[in-house]
């Protein structure tokens, strides 16, 4: 299969200047390090010199790490939406790992995607075999140490003997390269690296700054809720990312905009992989306008379009801001940043802001405008595994449920699951039509995606 079929598979043009690069310099050298912005199609900038090396190289096999259950399943995904006859297997911690080894086993995969904990348990049972991999890369390798997988992923790495192609991915630049991405033929005897033989293809500077418009507003209060209640309000049915620094501030922050009638989802590290799922797949799909997250959701998620990222607590770092304005202004679309200071707080980050002064919040919530989206999530218990695709699910909302084609959203497919977004006036009827049915002659849930 051609890059131009694989192109059109993915719905894509033309590749950018970052895939570009990344495709010449895969071609020239087997130790390769991309710095380049969250938005930038990182993904597929190693995705497709991969497939053109596995179509090339019968017995070539890569392993993929990353850092979150989310990218894991993305990663594999978009493999899967290449359609160019390489099979990806995803693994991650929050499922049974027997599941994962009877399914390696049967697809036999040439990639295997995981996360650092679960791909090293399956390294040490032998679930996978680490001398059949020639080819690692580490997606995100610098929130991979942050989260602390240093020693994990120096294990994995010793289990692969035969490993010759590395790639690296960040959207930061780091201090230094880790030692575990060497081989022993790169080390001293006293630990140290020969040499860096690694090329650096560096992009950090090409998010445009001309698409991502940034701006200051002011809180008057300490506890800065109400501020944000109104900034939403004043951005209307745009979607919009909220990040905190804390768990409980997630929860607290979620309850508080609830409660005030705004459609919110919730996303941490706390909650089970189920409901961070779900809550993905609300804003993903336009069936709630805001999403509350710790910096878990900085990186590393599919999230096709947002309109604003709002840090409600100022971020820890510089990088940190980087990665979370990224989730905007991705590819040639424009987005905005906002900050909300508090009356104690001082934001000194880089970058040129427009402070445009208080928010007012002197109007009673009653008389706000709360924005309200077009869609909601309605989740049906059967999927992939169950014979179900997507063909199926529009056939049966559509006769049996009786909507329109415009009053159908977008729709993702697990294997044990559906997701569909169902316009919003229309739910009700919906939900009282398919009560009780059979899709494709099996009963199963159908039900509201809180």
């Amino acid at each position: 299969m051609t890059l131009q079929e694989i192109l059109n598979n993915l719905g894509i043009d033309a590749l950018n200047a970052i895939q570009q690069e990344c495709m010449s310099a895969w071609r020239r050298s087997h130790k390769l390090v991309l710095l380049a912005p969250t938005g930038s199609g990182k993904t597929l900038a190693y995705l497709l010199p991969l497939a053109e090396e596995m179509q090339r190289r019968s017995e070539a096999r890569a392993l993929v790490l990353v850092p979150s259950r989310e990218l894991a399943q993305q990663t594999a995904d978009v493999v899967r939406q290449m359609r160019c006859g390489i099979q990806a297997v995803a693994c991650y911690g929050g499922r049974p790992a027997m599941d994962e080894h009877r399914v390696i086993n049967q697809v036999n995969p040439r990639i295997i995607v995981g996360t650092p904990g679960r791909i090293a348990d399956h390294l040490r049972k032998t679930n996978i075999q680490g001398e059949v991999f020639d080819i690692v890369i580490i997606d995100e390798f610098d929130k991979c140490l942050e989260l602390g997988f240093r020693d994990e992923m120096t294990e994995i790495i010793s289990m692969l003997p035969h490993v010759e192609r590395r790639f690296l991915l960040s959207a930061t630049d780091s201090d230094q390269i880790p030692a575990f991405a060497y081989s022993g033929q790169d080390m001293r005897d006293d630990g140290e690296t020969k040499n860096d033989r690694f090329i650096k293809l560096d992009f950090t500077d090409s998010h445009s700054t001309e698409r991502l418009h940034q701006y200051l507003v002011h809180s008057p209060q300490k506890d800065k809720l109400e501020t944000l209640l109104h900034l939403i309000c004043r951005l209307g049915d745009a979607q919009s990312m909220v990040f905190v620094n804390y768990r409980e501030s997630v929860e607290r922050v979620a309850t508080f905009l609830r409660k005030s009638g705004v459609e919110v989802s919730a996303f941490h590290g706390g909650m089970e992989q189920r409901d961070r799922e779900r809550a993905l797949y609300r804003f993903a799909n336009g069936s709630a306008n805001v999403l509350v997250s710790t910096d878990l959701a900085a990186r590393g998620l599919d999230i096709e379009h947002v309109d604003h990222i709002i840090h409600y607590h100022l971020p820890m770092s510089d990088e940190m801001l980087t990665h979370r304005n990224g989730r905007t202004a991705r590819w040639d679309k424009d987005g905005e940043a906002w900050v909300i200071v508090g009356p104690e707080e001082k934001f000194e980050m880089k970058g040129t802001w427009k402070d445009i002064g208080l928010v007012p919040t002197e109007t009673i919530a009653a008389e706000l405008i709360i924005p309200q989206p077009r869609w909601t999530t309605l989740y049906i218990g059967k999927g992939k595994k169950d014979k179900v695709n997507r063909v199926d699910v529009v056939g049966f909302l559509s006769k049996v449920g009786g909507l329109e084609r415009n009053e159908l959203g977008r729709i993702d497919v697990g294997d044990h699951s559906v997701y569909a977004a169902v316009a919003r006036e229309r739910v009700a009827e919906v939900l009282k039509r398919v009560r009780g049915q059979k899709i494709k002659g099996i009963k199963t849930i159908f039900e509201l995606a809180y």
